[in-house]
């Protein structure tokens, strides 16, 4: 691997070993609610970006493997029973079916015709879960009372021991998109955003890339939304919202899209820019907005974009 690989990954482990002393020095119930927060949309915002940042697929329609992965965690807990580590896989591959039935129904069109129809989806996913299945998905509603894991005699309802539940599908989630990444599937999935052409020509499948760089990111961003649902104890309609997945791609922009650092910058980035902005003006979205256009104008690596290669040229 080269010196940029292992750089971004010295850095993004960096900052999860923060996270994994931070409870040593604070016991802030809050504090921790917001790192857990940061940590989760981490997994989803990592997720997105093996489509996004590894593959060249940019979507417009996340939300939909978010929000279902939400409901599948609900669902294998308050109706089938399952484990939460069951559960959390159950997520995992209600996103990851939803992503491949997307990739499939797209699978001849790419750029933004492709977006577009990504977006299509998942509003088309997000009017079945509010309307013809209501009955599953409790409406407008929602599903209260979503369950966190069960372990001798610990409480999990507690968030500072929720806390290290988030903090273990963190890590194992960066370590996975370390081997991934540096593998000759992670080279083939870059090779389709750097060059498909040539891909092709060297005997790649630009489909099955395309729909395993999909199933991919459609499984770890599942993931991400049942911990989410675990993590408020709620499972609602706004978890399929459009705006989840604007959030995402904007997350994974200001951090910098194509590495491991990027994203988890990013992301708490908007979380900490949200909880200052938010308690002082009830607009705080469109001056997140203004920030974000301003981070594209002049600082188009992003963020984690921009320490990356400080770091790199010392």
């Amino acid at each position: 691997m080269n010196r940029f690989q292992n750089t971004d990954f010295a850095l993004a482990l960096a900052i999860a070993g923060v996270f994994a002393i931070l409870p040593w020095f604070t016991a802030n119930e809050g504090i921790l609610f917001l790192v857990s927060l940061i940590m989760v949309w981490s997994v989803f915002a990592l997720g997105y970006d093996i489509a996004f940042g590894s593959t060249g697929i940019l979507s417009f329609g996340h939300a939909a493997f978010f929000g279902m992965g939400a409901y599948g965690l609900t669902w294998a807990q308050l109706n089938w029973n399952l484990p939460f580590s069951i559960g959390l896989v159950v997520a995992g591959l209600f996103g990851t079916a939803v992503a491949l039935v997307v990739g499939f129904i797209g699978k001849r069109i790419t750029g933004l015709f492709f977006s577009l129809l990504t977006l299509m989806m998942a509003e088309l996913v997000s009017i079945l879960m509010l309307n013809q299945f209501r009955g599953f998905s409790g409406g407008v509603d929602g599903i209260p009372g979503v369950s966190r894991p069960t372990f001798m005699d610990w409480d999990f309802f507690n968030n500072a021991v929720f806390y290290w539940v988030v903090f273990v599908v963190f890590l194992a989630t960066l370590l996975v998109f370390r081997v991934l990444r540096s593998s000759p599937l992670g080279q083939a999935l870059q090779s389709v955003r750097q060059n498909p052409v040539r891909a092709e020509q060297l005997g790649f499948s630009i489909l099955k890339l395309r729909l395993t760089a999909m199933g991919i990111s459609g499984f770890f961003s599942g993931v991400a939304g049942g911990l989410l649902a675990a993590l408020m104890m709620y499972t609602g309609p706004q978890m399929l919202g459009w705006k989840v997945s604007g959030d995402v791609l904007i997350m994974t922009l200001l951090g910098g899209s194509g590495t491991l650092l990027g994203p988890i910058v990013g992301v708490a980035f908007f979380e900490l820019l949200r909880e200052v902005l938010s308690s002082y003006s009830d607009y705080w979205y469109g001056m997140v907005g203004v920030v974000f256009i301003l981070c594209t104008l002049f600082l188009p690596k992003g963020l984690g974009g921009v320490l990356l290669k400080w770091c790199v040229r010392r």
